[in-house]
């Protein structure tokens, strides 16, 4: 990675409910260069919750976020984070050139060109194809082409999976080892048994946060 961000991400007694029911309470951790996070539970556990918390998109009802040391709104944190969701996050009446090419201008370029990045998630020669043309597996490789060609150091992914056959699984994997190889962060939710060395890997399991 061109930063190195040392201490990483660091979260402390994070708390969340909905509808007066607990998610999780008291969740703590942190996640260092070179390292992955798998948040595990059962449906409803809060692992959604949590990934869209530490992304901005709701407020904990209580804890701390902290990234390089700062609070993540004091931070550089929303600049080296990416986030792909449930949803592909991804204009379906552009092109799929059209669809990198917007997200690259709403950001810093990454390791990778376009051109370069399709050829890595196989979807190259499908440049001016219109995104609602795609199947849904296609969909997400693009969502992940858009990962590469942006500078993120910090990777949220919400059941990267879905979708995928065996030769899309590996190739996340892939991505995923290259990504902390080179310093960048994973945190992701997934029901799929990552294939990863175990000195990266960490594992959450929501249900016992309450």
């Amino acid at each position: 990675m061109e930063e190195a961000i040392q201490s990483g991400l660091e979260i402390t007694d994070l708390s969340c409910s909905r509808d007066d029911r607990t998610l999780f309470s008291g969740l703590s951790f942190t996640v260092h260069p070179g390292q992955v996070l798998l948040l595990e539970g059962s449906n409803g556990s809060g692992k959604t919750t949590v990934l869209r918390t530490l992304c901005g998109f709701r407020e904990a009802d209580a804890g701390e976020i902290r990234w390089a040391g700062q609070s993540i709104k004091e931070s550089s944190f929303f600049a080296d984070m990416a986030y792909v969701g449930h949803a592909d996050g991804i204009k379906k009446e552009l092109t799929v050139l059209e669809n990198l090419r917007f997200g690259l201008a709403l950001s810093r370029p990454g390791h990778y060109s376009i051109e370069q990045a399709l050829k890595k998630v196989q979807l190259a020669g499908y440049d001016d194809n219109l995104v609602q043309t795609l199947s849904a597996g296609q969909k997400r490789r693009l969502s992940l082409a858009r990962l590469l060609i942006i500078h993120s150091i910090l990777w949220i992914l919400d059941e990267p999976f879905t979708s995928l056959d065996k030769q899309g699984i590996e190739l996340i994997e892939t991505l995923i080892d290259a990504h902390v190889n080179q310093g960048g962060m994973v945190i992701l939710t997934s029901h799929h048994d990552l294939s990863l060395p175990y000195t990266r890997l960490q594992r959450i399991h929501l249900n016992s946060c309450h």
